[in-house]
């Protein structure tokens, strides 16, 4: 693990792999840690170097010390890291709200990236109202008492029997976080459309969901395929909200092949 200081945050960071291959960077979903990629790993090592980090108030990342969080400071975090790395272009993939990062960079920051793999995701994510219940929720309980209900709606049933601790699991990983920093991605994500910032945005998009998938359901990515003038979805049976965890080798295949093209 390492750490980088952006505007008086520590964001820690994790750098993997042959400096010389290129980059691919990792963006997790809202509530988890970049540890949602490790079982993408040793398929992706011995191709490219790779970069995750955790969202402010996540994992290994200080809270966020403003009003208001945006998809722009979320991308410049993203910027930066690369920066990091000495990579002028690179593969990016995100998932849930690292989506919604992808989608920012692709509509403003496309000259930068060599392709996009987004999961999970959407031009909007669920409706203002919803988020800033949550968000208010969040604020008074905290997140330990909010992930009893936030994480089951993370996973499909087939991996929740596959694996009996998944859920407890990541409710402590939940629960660790900052309950503001969290919200304000609440209210982030709740003020988010990206409908009609993409367009065609000339950089090679893949789009991947989950038919199990009740956050951001097969629905949701075909209205992005829309908008971002993107070629069919990709909707794995089985698999929920977080298909690296979930489903990582038909993942990590379907990364492979795609970036494998540029």
């Amino acid at each position: 693990m390492s750490f980088l200081e952006i505007n008086g945050r520590a964001v820690g960071y994790r750098l993997l792999g042959d400096s010389a291959l290129p980059l691919v960077v990792l963006a997790h979903p809202l509530g988890m840690s970049q540890v949602v990629w490790d079982e993408l790993l040793p398929g992706l090592l011995p191709h490219y170097r790779v970069l995750s980090w955790d969202l402010p108030g996540h994992g290994s990342s200080a809270a966020w010390s403003g009003n208001e969080i945006t998809p722009a400071a979320l991308a410049a975090e993203a910027l930066a890291l690369a920066e990091v790395a000495g990579a002028e272009r690179f593969h990016f993939v995100g998932t849930s709200i690292g989506g919604v990062i992808g989608q920012q960079l692709l509509s403003q920051h496309a000259e930068r990236l060599l392709s996009a793999t987004l999961t999970n995701t959407g031009a909007v994510i669920g409706t203002r109202d919803a988020w800033q219940t949550r968000a208010a929720a969040v604020r008074e309980k905290g997140l330990a008492a909010m992930a009893v209900d936030i994480v089951p709606r993370w996973f499909g049933p087939k991996a929740c029997e596959a694996q009996p601790a998944l859920l407890k699991g990541w409710n402590t990983i939940m629960g660790r976080g900052d309950a503001n920093s969290y919200s304000l991605l609440c209210e982030m994500l709740g003020a988010c459309d990206f409908s009609d910032r993409l367009g065609e945005p000339g950089v090679p998009l893949l789009l991947v969901g989950g038919r199990d998938d009740v956050a951001t359901p097969p629905e949701s990515l075909e209205h992005l395929a829309c908008c971002a003038e993107a070629g069919e979805p990709v909707i794995l049976e089985q698999v929920g909200h977080v298909p690296s965890v979930e489903a990582p080798e038909s993942v990590g295949r379907l990364l492979l092949e795609h970036i494998g093209k540029v």
